[in-house]
């Protein structure tokens, strides 16, 4: 078939994104209320900041920021993670990143599978927050039989769905009919299954081991546990949520309020309470939530190392992990520890804090000549500059939202068992370093500038 006749991989993406929101909303009829007011509270921060809105109309964010959205699943054998990789390269997602959880008590490993180019992430940036139950993290050995004999029976992708992977892959891509056959066999992956494949007492063992531990390996497919719109004030939307019968989690994940935000924000509603059918009763699970992100500036290694260490500072001055408890007393010493951290877009580029994307102004295009550095061209007004969005996840963070949306008893002791190399082994891929993807796509705008800006008049 030629290539002409394929739909491209952002565009089966896209049509991807939409239809899990559908479906989303009619699983979870809260998240709809929740994308209602994210709705309200992006038109409000456009209107009365017009610096944000002026920010993101230079980066093309506006066209995005209804289509923000990340999803996350947890996936129980290194062969579903190989072919959950097939299926999201069919939609041009790529592994991106490596993140252990369980220094933080979730027994996972996790990547981002995420368009990686910035024309890819216009289109549509929807992302997936992937994770790997870590079996051997179970200390006793009949239970971590018990989840491997469970999870080696089942199958979560349609025949027709794996059809359409080996197609896509043989072939080089997928037609429109074929395209969308595809999306609709890949939602059944994603769905809600109200039967559990185990007994009541089956789910019991798993549950007390680690409730995710429960959630992966008692159904039949990783249900899609959250989607993610986002908004441009996740403080509005935190303090919004009650009155709209939505409970949201103590603390807000990430770096404090700021002018300019970096990395990433996220707060979340608690997990739902489902009725599910055991093999022999009736029995209920808590799994599926709400968040919702706010996006930053991509830090580069000198900033993250910055917010690391300022994060570290505050946690050690607190003297625990954030909760309800001491919700109020942890974000008042963040904001003050985090002054350490310039909250001006200009000395954070001076600094080397973050990575930045570059324009062509109109006084620069119209320029007859052109000052040889990039700085002489900002100086000038002729290179206009704005901060490159954050696309990723924080480990800390990601830990934060599991935690609080398994419950207090859902704690757990693992220590530090990153293995990223067990993980690329199970994936049958290298996840990408998402850094040297920031540096790249700076360096891309920068060229394109220096090419707008001195093109030879016609």
């Amino acid at each position: 078939m030629p290539a002409e006749d394929f739909v491209s991989p952002d565009l089966i993406r896209a049509r991807f994104s939409a239809a899990m929101s559908l479906m989303y909303k009619q699983e979870v009829p809260l998240y709809g209320t929740l994308l209602a007011l994210v709705s309200e509270v992006n038109r409000q921060v456009m209107a009365m900041r017009p610096e944000v809105a002026e920010a993101l109309r230079w980066t093309g964010e506006v066209e995005r920021l209804d289509q923000e959205r990340h999803g996350a699943i947890r996936v129980g054998t290194a062969a579903e993670l190989a072919t959950i990789g097939r299926l999201f390269a069919v939609m041009g997602m790529q592994p991106v990143g490596y993140y252990d959880l369980s220094s933080a008590g979730v027994p996972v490993h996790s990547t981002a599978f995420r368009p990686v180019h910035e024309q890819a992430l216009h289109i549509s940036p929807f992302r997936v927050f992937t994770s790997l139950l870590r079996l051997e993290l179970i200390d006793d050995p009949d239970l971590r039989e018990l989840a491997r004999s469970i999870l080696d029976k089942r199958q979560i992708f349609t025949p027709r769905a794996l059809q359409l992977i080996e197609q896509s892959e043989q072939e080089g891509g997928l037609n429109d009919a074929d395209a969308q056959a595809f999306v609709d066999e890949a939602l059944h992956t994603f769905r809600w299954h109200h039967e559990a494949t185990v007994t009541a007492q089956e789910y019991q063992q798993l549950h007390d081991q680690h409730r995710l531990i429960a959630d992966v390996v008692a159904f039949k497919g990783p249900h899609i546990n959250h989607l993610t719109p986002r908004t441009l004030d996740i403080d509005a939307i935190q303090l919004g949520m009650p009155a709209h019968g939505i409970p949201p989690k103590a603390v807000i994940e990430g770096p404090p309020t700021r002018r300019h935000p970096i990395l990433l924000r996220q707060t979340s509603f608690k997990a739902l309470q489902e009725s599910i059918a055991f093999r022999d009763t009736q029995g209920s699970h808590t799994a599926r939530f709400g968040e919702i992100e706010q996006r930053g500036a991509a830090l580069t290694p000198k900033g993250r190392l910055l917010y690391d260490q300022l994060l570290d500072a505050t946690r050690d001055v607190l003297g625990g992990v954030p909760a309800e408890s001491n919700a109020d007393r942890y974000m008042s010493l963040l904001a003050e520890t985090f002054r350490a951290f310039p909250d001006d877009l200009r000395q954070m580029r001076e600094q080397g804090l973050a990575y930045f994307r570059y324009f062509p102004t109109e006084k620069g295009l119209a320029a007859k000549e052109q000052p040889e550095t990039l700085e002489g061209l900002i100086e000038a007004g002729h290179v206009h500059f704005e901060a490159l969005v954050y696309e990723d996840f924080l480990p800390v963070s990601a830990a934060g939202i599991f935690q609080s949306n398994l419950g207090d008893d859902g704690q757990a002791e693992y220590g530090s068992n990153a293995n990223r190399e067990a993980f690329e082994q199970a994936l049958g891929m290298v996840v990408q370093d998402e850094l040297a993807l920031y540096a790249e796509s700076e360096k891309r705008s920068i060229e394109a500038c220096i090419i707008a800006l001195n093109r030879l008049e016609q």
